[in-house]
Formats: C-alpha cells, sequence, structure tokens
C-alpha cells in the first residue's frame, strides 16, 4: 500500500506545479496586456480628421505630433551627432475603431526640412474606394516588383503643402496599411 500512495503524492504534486506554472503564465499574459493597454492611447479623431488636423502641423515636429495624437515619442536610431532624428509613437486608437499602430516621424536637428511622417494602420478594412471618396485626385506612385507580400501598391495626391500617400500591401491588397506624408521643402 505505501507504493500505491508514493505514485499518487507524486502525481498530486505534479498536477500542483502545473497548476501553478499556468496560472503563472496566464498572470504574465495578463501583465503584457496591460502594458500593451496602457501604452495605447484614444482619440476622438476618426482617421480622416487625424489625416487633416495632422497635415496641419507641417512643418512636423516631435511636440506638435504628440500633443495632437495625445501620445508619446521615442527616440529610435539617431544620435545628437546624426543629422535627422527618427521617432515611433506607440499605437493610437481613433474613434472610428481605426488603429494607429505607430507613428513614423522623421525630422532633421537644424534645417528647414518639414519633417516626414507614416502612419501604419490596422483594424476595420479602409478599401482604395473609401479613400478616393476623401481625396479623389490620386494617382499609381509605387507598385509592388514581386519580391515580398510587404510591398505595396501607393496612391498619391499632391496638395498644397506636400504629397498625401495611401499604400496597400501584397499580403492584404484590399485594405489600407500605412499614410505618408511628405511635405514639401520650405523655399
Amino acid at each position: 500500500m505505501t507504493n500505491r500512495s508514493r505514485p499518487r503524492s507524486s502525481l498530486r504534486s505534479l498536477i500542483s506545479i502545473l497548476g501553478l506554472a499556468i496560472w503563472l503564465a496566464g498572470c504574465g499574459q495578463a501583465d503584457k496586456q496591460k502594458l500593451q493597454d496602457s501604452h495605447m492611447t484614444r482619440s476622438k479623431m476618426t482617421l480622416w480628421q487625424a489625416i487633416d488636423a495632422l497635415a496641419q502641423q507641417v512643418p512636423f515636429t516631435k511636440a506638435k505630433i504628440e500633443n495632437l495624437l495625445s501620445t508619446q515619442f521615442v527616440e529610435t536610431g539617431s544620435s545628437p551627432n546624426e543629422i535627422s532624428q527618427y521617432f515611433e509613437s506607440h499605437s493610437v486608437t481613433l474613434s472610428d475603431g481605426v488603429v494607429i499602430e505607430t507613428v513614423d516621424l522623421r525630422t532633421q536637428h537644424q534645417s528647414s526640412h518639414p519633417g516626414f511622417m507614416v502612419l501604419k494602420l490596422s483594424g476595420p478594412c479602409i478599401g482604395l474606394d473609401m479613400v478616393r471618396s476623401h481625396y479623389g485626385n490620386l494617382e499609381v506612385t509605387d507598385v509592388p516588383r514581386g519580391r515580398s507580400l510587404e510591398e505595396s501598391t501607393t496612391h498619391s495626391t499632391t496638395l498644397p503643402w506636400g504629397r498625401l500617400s495611401f499604400s496597400f500591401k501584397e499580403r492584404n491588397p484590399g485594405c489600407l496599411a500605412s499614410v505618408t506624408f511628405k511635405p514639401k521643402r520650405e523655399e
């Protein structure tokens, strides 16, 4: 009888340890989700309102974009000795459910360059017809070369402040993947 109780005891210990490990793993996932949620900002603007408001911020600065989107930027890939500064934001959820996964902002330390910005998007699918309903004068400015599903077909329009581009990745060609702001240089 003693031999039979040992395997049961070992089995109970093993089940207890596995239960604890699973519980701890769940807590880790919950903490990870809380951390992601704590970095996510919510905005009262729709995507189209955000695009219009961001275009009014030319020339782009870190402070202007942070203030408009209520987000924080982290400097990436540059140093005080380099000409350009690169910033990336945490995600911003817009009122229409569109998520700006990241804002990639590029500025120059001491220059009249107006900056450059890319919004990487997710959430509800926004098709080309919807983009055309807001920006009718679009032309194809880039096409995939067949090397990767990450390549995009890009449709652009020229506005008084510069070029606004809408990219659709080959991976999901019916849905808008990013919006690029390329302001004109000041003369």
